[in-house]
């Protein structure tokens, strides 16, 4: 039986991380990375709705969904190269070396119709991110009713938040300046709409802002640091699905918020022990 009565949908990317230095390619992208790691934190149900290329990299990332059991029912494969990120590791954490921008599915951008959006309503949030090529689609969402979590990376502009995030209800994002800064940031991002906002500030923790408190969650201690890859992802991840699990059994506020960041920090440190964003690495010439 789940954990958390929740069902979640990740939108948008998904990529092979080849680490260059052993030969050997992940499946991963934040969408992906997303549904996988809601299924191990414990969700009733996660799936998966993206574009696929057709190439080899296509089909390890198609049959390791398959394999784990993310619901793929609405995903498309279209003819061209999967996503790819190119990556190595420094002491554990990882250095991407560059990407093919998505591949074909950074040229042939997700469009819902209205059997996308009659799939969409099952599920209690959709996740995306600005890797995704799907900003366009947020309003249609949103307007569903369906909450939407987004990641915006460390590398959005003001412009882009200013864009986005009047769509997004749960704004993530990753920030390296000092707390201050940080505090500010999250101010701003909330400004533009979303419930809250988080910063992921890697060993330090991170900053959750919901319009009128700030939460400061500590990072979880890690015994062995294998590969950071996935660590951001399934922080938001988890904190996701824990808070939305304490919302729809009605406990709100800061009871639900400080919960749910201290679940999701203990899970964060948890991946940070495994290869690749969650495994399942297989070697390419």
């Amino acid at each position: 039986m789940a954990q958390y009565q929740v069902s979640v949908l990740g939108f948008g990317d998904n990529v092979v991380d080849k680490y260059e230095h052993i030969k050997t390619m992940y499946p991963g992208g934040n969408c992906v990375n997303f549904a996988v790691y809601a299924q191990m934190f414990g969700a009733e149900r996660s799936a998966y709705m993206g574009y696929f290329g057709n190439d080899a990299e296509a089909e390890h990332v198609i049959h390791t969904l398959e394999e784990i059991g993310i619901e793929t029912v609405k995903c498309k494969q279209l003819e061209g190269e999967n996503g790819c990120a190119r990556a190595t590791l420094v002491d554990g954490d990882r250095v991407f070396l560059g990407s093919n921008e998505g591949g074909i599915r950074g040229e042939t951008p997700f469009v819902l119709d209205r059997f996308d959006m009659e799939y969409i309503r099952q599920f209690d949030f959709v996740h995306s991110g600005n890797y995704c090529f799907t900003e366009a689609e947020l309003p249609k969402i949103k307007a569903a009713g369906v909450p939407v979590s987004f990641d915006f990376s460390d590398d959005s502009t003001e412009e882009y938040y200013q864009e986005v995030a009047p769509s997004v209800d749960y704004a993530f994002c990753s920030f390296d300046g000092t707390d201050e800064e940080a505090r500010e940031h999250l101010k701003q991002v909330v400004s533009y709409g979303p419930k809250l906002a988080v910063a992921s500030r890697g060993a330090d923790g991170c900053i959750l802002y919901d319009g009128k408190d700030f939460y400061v969650q500590k990072a979880a201690p890690i015994e062995n640091v294998v590969d950071t890859m996935g660590a951001g992802d399934s922080l938001i991840t988890s904190f996701m699905v824990g808070y939305t699990d304490h919302l729809k059994k009605g406990v709100t506020g800061a009871v639900a918020i400080r919960e749910s960041l201290e679940e999701a920090a203990k899970f964060a440190a948890k991946i940070c022990g495994i290869s690749g964003a969650f495994g399942y690495g297989k070697v390419y010439e």
